[in-house]
């Protein structure tokens, strides 16, 4: 339970810092492993340490919920990534194929779609 304790006074910056952002690769498995050891410690009587796990767990739910990056985050997620990706090589067939404009493959998608 001290562990688990000290972990959570540890995670508490995270929450109060609005720039933080925790990918939820991080945060998700760290709770799952909480829940699950609070459950495991509940189940063999050991109360304090399940109480600690519990903790633990709730914390990172919190962080996930408020810490994680959103699509307004200027920290990039892996799906931002796979959407960039996948409109560079798009306008890149255009232009092969069809003779676009060459400055027109460093716009956002929005940019030029209007």
């Amino acid at each position: 339970m001290i562990g688990s304790g000290l972990s959570v006074l540890f995670l508490a910056p995270t929450i109060r810092d609005v720039s933080a952002r925790i990918p939820l690769g991080t945060s998700i498995p760290s709770m799952t492993v909480g829940g699950v050891y609070a459950f495991t410690f509940g189940t063999m009587g050991m109360t304090l340490s399940a109480v600690g796990a519990l903790a633990t767990a709730i914390m990172w739910t919190v962080i996930a919920t408020l810490r994680s990056p959103r699509g307004d985050s200027p920290i990039q997620t892996r799906r931002d990534e796979i959407v960039l990706f996948s409109d560079d090589t798009r306008r890149f067939v255009e232009r092969t194929i069809g003779g676009h404009d060459h400055g027109t493959q460093y716009l956002s998608r929005t940019n030029t779609d209007r």
